[in-house]
C-alpha cells in the first residue's frame, strides 16, 4: 500500500478521481443553471417554481401523463416545458441533483478530513443526519440509480415528443427555436 490520495497510485484512484471531477462538474452545472434562471426568462426560470396550487396545472399534469400512457390525443403544446416535464424537472433533475452534491460532497468531505471546506459544509451535517457514513453511500448511490432511470425517461420523452407530438423537442435543445408540425 502507498501513501496518499488513491488517485496518484493505481487505476482505480484514477476513476475516483474522474468521480470526482463529474461530481465538481455537476456542482458547477447546477451554479451555472440557477444564474440562468436568475438572469434568463420565464422559461429558464420554470425549473425552480412549480405552480402547485393552481389546479390547472395538476390538470394539465395528469393531461400530459394520459398522452405519455398512451391514453389520451395529442394534448396542448407548450413554448417552454410542459407542465408534465416541469415537474418531472424539478424533482428528477433539480432535487436529485442538490441530493447527489449534497451526499456526494459529505462523502468527500469525510475523506478530506476535518477543515477542509467539503467536510465543514456538509460532512458535518449529513452524516449525522443519515445515521452513518455507510448510510450515506447507500442513498448516494440509489440516487445514482435515480439518476441514470431519469436520464432514459427523459431522452425517451424528448425523442417521443419530437416524433408523435410534432414539436422539435430535440433540435431546440440545440437551437433555442422551437417549431410546430402539424
Amino acid at each position: 500500500s502507498q501513501p496518499g490520495e488513491a488517485s496518484a497510485s493505481f487505476l482505480m484512484g484514477y476513476i475516483r478521481f474522474a468521480h470526482f471531477a463529474a461530481g465538481y462538474v455537476l456542482a458547477v452545472g447546477l451554479l451555472g443553471r440557477t444564474y440562468w434562471a436568475l438572469v434568463g426568462n420565464h422559461h429558464a426560470r420554470e425549473l425552480f417554481t412549480l405552480p402547485i396550487t393552481r389546479a390547472a396545472y395538476w390538470r394539465e399534469v395528469f393531461a400530459m401523463l394520459a398522452w405519455y400512457l398512451f391514453l389520451r390525443p395529442r394534448p396542448n403544446q407548450y413554448v417552454g416545458h410542459n407542465p408534465m416535464a416541469r415537474l418531472a424537472m424539478f424533482f428528477g433533475y433539480l432535487l436529485l441533483t442538490l441530493f447527489m452534491i449534497t451526499t456526494g460532497f459529505a462523502l468527500y468531505g469525510e475523506g478530506a478530513q476535518e477543515g477542509h471546506w467539503s467536510h465543514t459544509l456538509f460532512t458535518s451535517w449529513v452524516i449525522p443526519l443519515f445515521g452513518q457514513s455507510q448510510d450515506v453511500h447507500s442513498w448516494h448511490r440509489l440516487g445514482m440509480w435515480a439518476m441514470v432511470c431519469f436520464v432514459m425517461l427523459h431522452v425517451y420523452a424528448a425523442i417521443r415528443e419530437d416524433i408523435m407530438g410534432r414539436q422539435s423537442i430535440v433540435s431546440t435543445m440545440i437551437s433555442g427555436v422551437r417549431t410546430f408540425k402539424d
